[in-house]
Formats: structure tokens, C-alpha cells, sequence
């Protein structure tokens, strides 16, 4: 009887790939990539928003101290002038009967936004959101804390260009973030960074190749 050779190499044929992925590896590698870029696009929302309402509440600031209501400044000719009023209704002076449950909506945005910004995966949704958000709180402070009083306050507006109606900071925001938000949704960009056509074709492709879809 042969002695059994102690210098045979082993077969590893059989023997699992301890570096081959998983299902569970894989989608555990990714999981702190994408938190990661969540909190990046939070983070861009926040930076956005609180640049806006610092420049929003920083121009009201020096309307007050420097514009007589009825002495209006021009500039560009008389295209567009500097012109000081009180605002009791929503933006470019629309449901001037409506101021505390204006307030009441602005708070609801503010909330919403935010709930809505831990979710993010696209920058140009952080970016329209935050502009929403900023123009939210801009308004929302002078409807707070400007006379007659709380929930009652008159938003500050001052610019007025042409024939549009005098406006803030805070309203361009608003009407710019929506605008921006309104063009992704049309053309299938989602918050989460996918785009809904490109992700139908993918899904599709895949399904047709035979290999597993997401």
C-alpha cells in the first residue's frame, strides 16, 4: 500500500469564492454610498435654502430703512423701480384676503420640503427644492413676525419691473423653483436621481437578455 503523498496539492476546485459577490454583499457596498449622497443632496438643499432667505431677509432689511412707500426709486429707466408696500396676500400681491391661511400653507411647505430633502438623490431637485424652501421662509418670517401680527403680518415687497406686480427675493425664489421643478417632472427626471424613461428601457433590455432585473 502506497503511503499517502503529505505534499499533494489540495483541489480547490470545489471550494467557494470567498471574494465572489453576493446579493447581500452588494447591496450592503452600496447602502453607505447612496445614505452618502443623500445627505449631500440634503445638505446642497439647506445651503441653497438658507442663501436665499438670508439675501431674501437682508434686502427687506434695507427696503424698509431706505424706501418711502409711495417715493418709488427707478432704475432701467422707467422699466423697473424700487417701491416700498406691505403685503397682506400671497405672492405678486395675489389672495390679499387670505393672509392666515397663507401662513398656514408656508408652514406646510417648509415641512414638506424638508421631509422630502432626506429622500433626494438628484442635485436639480435639491436645487429647485431649496429654492422653494428659502422663498417659503422669507415669507413666512414677515407673515410671523411683521405688523398687524402673528399669522396676519404683511409680506415686505419692493422690486416692481414693468408691468409685473411688485415682488421680493423670496417670490422670485418660489416661482424659479417651481418653474425648475415642474421642467423634471415633464421630462421624467425623478428625485431620486433616476429618469423614468431611460429606467422603463433598462428594465426592459435587461428582462429581454434574460438576466435578473432590479
Amino acid at each position: 500500500m502506497d503511503p499517502v503523498s503529505e505534499d499533494r496539492p489540495t483541489d480547490h476546485a470545489d471550494a467557494p469564492d470567498s471574494d465572489a459577490g453576493t446579493p447581500d454583499a452588494d447591496a450592503t457596498a452600496h447602502e453607505p454610498t447612496e445614505a452618502q449622497g443623500g445627505r449631500r443632496r440634503l445638505t446642497t438643499l439647506l445651503a441653497v435654502a438658507a442663501v436665499l432667505f438670508g439675501l431674501d431677509l437682508l434686502t427687506k432689511c434695507l427696503a424698509v430703512a431706505y424706501l418711502t412707500p409711495s417715493e418709488p426709486v427707478y432704475f432701467l429707466s422707467d422699466f423697473g423701480r424700487l417701491t416700498l408696500i406691505r403685503n397682506p396676500g400671497a405672492a405678486f400681491s395675489m389672495a390679499t384676503g387670505m393672509t392666515w391661511l397663507l401662513t398656514l400653507i408656508a408652514a406646510a411647505v417648509v415641512i414638506g420640503v424638508i421631509r422630502i430633502g432626506s429622500t433626494l438623490r438628484s442635485l436639480w431637485w435639491a436645487l429647485g427644492l431649496g429654492l422653494v424652501l428659502g422663498g417659503a421662509l422669507g415669507n413666512l418670517v414677515d407673515r410671523l413676525f411683521r405688523a398687524p401680527g402673528p399669522l396676519q403680518g404683511h409680506v415686505v415687497d419692493f422690486v416692481a419691473i414693468g408691468w409685473w406686480p411688485v415682488f421680493n427675493v423670496a417670490d422670485s425664489a418660489i416661482v424659479c423653483g417651481a418653474i425648475l421643478l415642474v421642467t423634471l417632472t415633464v421630462f421624467g427626471f425623478e428625485p431620486d436621481g433616476t429618469r423614468t424613461g431611460r429606467k422603463h428601457h433598462h428594465t426592459t433590455t435587461t428582462s429581454t437578455t434574460g438576466e435578473e432585473t432590479a
